[in-house]
């Protein structure tokens, strides 16, 4: 199955963790760039993690949740 033909319930966790990783870069005044640059990331992938149409890699979630400071967790919360 390719990206654009994703499920509703993967599309659904997609924009959770989306969701949760925009939520706590705001939380920090962050701006897509300064997250990307603190996670070690390029800005044009944080984008499309936020936006649900990127599948992030497991290695960037690590990233992504030491960068802004939060266990991995919380990013997956509903």
């Amino acid at each position: 199955m390719s990206d654009n033909q994703i499920d509703d319930f993967t599309m659904s966790r997609r924009l959770i963790f989306g969701d949760n990783v925009r939520h706590y870069r705001h939380e920090l005044s962050l701006s897509q760039e300064q997250l990307a640059n603190a996670a070690g990331v390029d800005r044009k992938t944080i984008n499309r993690i936020e936006q649900g149409v990127h599948s992030v890699r497991l290695d960037n979630v690590w990233l992504i949740a030491d960068a802004l400071g939060v266990d991995l967790r919380d990013l997956f919360l509903d």
